[in-house]
């Protein structure tokens, strides 16, 4: 039972430290953002009123199909099938 306890404990210990290093380099992080000074705005900034241009003009949606040679309305729909509805039971006493 001693070599169980000594692996745990030692494993228990090493698990420990390792998890603190991510924990601290989150803290050094956040120290490191906030200490960080804004950046100053550039001369050609317009805070955002112009919109910028788009590379390319958007593509127009696609036409409807044609029916027919004179653009015929669309086919009726297809004749429905209806299911069978089963008939409750009466129950005799």
């Amino acid at each position: 039972m001693d070599s169980i306890d000594g692996e745990v404990t030692w494993g228990f210990v090493w698990l420990m430290l390792a998890l603190k290093i991510p924990l601290a380099m989150l803290i050094y992080i956040v120290w490191w953002a906030v200490r960080q000074e804004p950046d100053a705005p550039s001369s050609d900034d317009d805070g955002g009123i112009r919109r910028r241009e788009r590379p390319h003009p958007p593509k127009p949606f696609p036409r409807r199909p044609r029916r027919g040679p004179h653009g015929d309305p669309a086919p009726p729909a297809p004749a429905r099938v209806r299911t069978v509805c089963a008939r409750a039971r009466v129950l005799e006493h």
